[in-house]
């Protein structure tokens, strides 16, 4: 990962700088709430796909820094919102911004950091990334209200939550690729590669973050382990494991997901049962698939630096420590 790090050095560091320009605001609270979250940590993975899809498609202006900034601000927002609906405490091992500011606060800074993207694409004038970015934001509020009716649901299948992951998380991913291309004026075909490659990586990613949920300690995966299940969220680990158990273990786990708060003897014993009926393992190797996926459609590309960056970036989505 570091390889790629160095190899957009400084793109990334105009990017950064492009946050700072994009929050200007006369409003205080927006500044420091928008600088609080753009600072805690993130991994920038989303810039980084579309900075390395421009690269990739041969892209030779400057609007990629403007739209990396973009999809950051519009991830960052769906954050803000997502802490709210979930009550977190926690995000990025910092406390949440709706924890420092309160739940009004983060919404309204979330609601001006979606403006401000769409302010941004329609002053770059390109009415393509316009149409792919607008079109993925919609599909990522469907997918949080897809989430929500999904809540507590033990009947959830692994299709119909491919469904919520998809729209959820992976189509800003694969609207960052597509963008990279369409601002190369690269082929129908091509962008709609790219696309489809940051799709998969997307899915890749949150089914990582859905491993990760239940096996790694807080200070290294920066919010509380166990958080996805006393959310009673149901991923794709949990739904494995339910789809092979008992009936009497999946009651137990019924029992546990509908209580108000979930204790650390809870949570292990949904791990143990996990682990029993190999959710982890399953869940990784359908990450491992996609990811294998993805670097089998970036074959289409011709040797580069950027598209060996975009390899390694492929592969440390799926290589998260467990």
């Amino acid at each position: 990962m570091q390889s790629v790090l160095n190899y957009l050095k400084n793109d990334l560091e105009r990017v950064e700088a492009q946050f700072r320009k994009d929050l200007d605001s006369e409003v205080l609270l927006i500044r420091k709430v928008g600088e609080y979250v753009l600072a805690s940590g993130g991994k920038r993975v989303r810039p980084m796909l579309l900075l390395l899809s421009a690269r990739l498609a041969g892209y030779q202006g400057d609007q990629h820094i403007g739209l990396a900034s973009v999809v950051e601000f519009i991830h960052t927002a769906t954050l803000l919102h997502d802490d709210v609906v979930d009550g977190a405490d926690l995000r990025r091992g910092n406390a949440s911004a709706n924890a420092v500011w309160g739940n009004e606060a983060s919404v309204l800074v979330g609601d001006f950091l979606f403006a401000k993207s769409f302010s941004i694409m329609v002053e770059a004038g390109n009415l393509g990334v316009l149409k792919s970015l607008s079109d993925a934001t919609t599909m990522m509020a469907e997918g949080e209200v897809l989430q929500l009716i999904s809540t507590c649901d033990l009947d959830l299948n692994e299709d119909r939550y491919m469904a919520v992951v998809k729209n959820k998380t992976a189509v800003l991913m694969a609207a960052a690729c597509h963008c990279g291309g369409l601002l190369a004026n690269v082929s129908r075909q091509e962008a709609e590669t790219l696309h489809t490659i940051g799709m998969n990586l997307g899915i890749a990613f949150q089914f990582m973050d859905d491993a990760l949920d239940y096996v790694a300690d807080q200070e290294t995966f920066g919010k509380m382990r166990g958080q996805d299940l006393a959310e009673g969220k149901m991923t794709l680990p949990l739904i494995e494991a339910l789809r092979r158990c008992s009936p009497e273990e999946r009651a137990s786990v019924a029992e546990i997901i509908e209580r108000d708060e979930t204790s650390d003897a809870d949570l292990e014993q949904v791990v143990a049962l996990i682990e029993k009926h190999d959710g982890i393992d399953y869940t990784r190797r359908r990450a491992a698939e996609l990811v294998q996926q993805a670097k089998q459609q970036l074959e289409s590309f011709q040797d580069s630096e950027a598209k060996r960056a975009m390899i390694t970036l492929a592969e440390y989505i799926v290589g998260r420590s467990l």
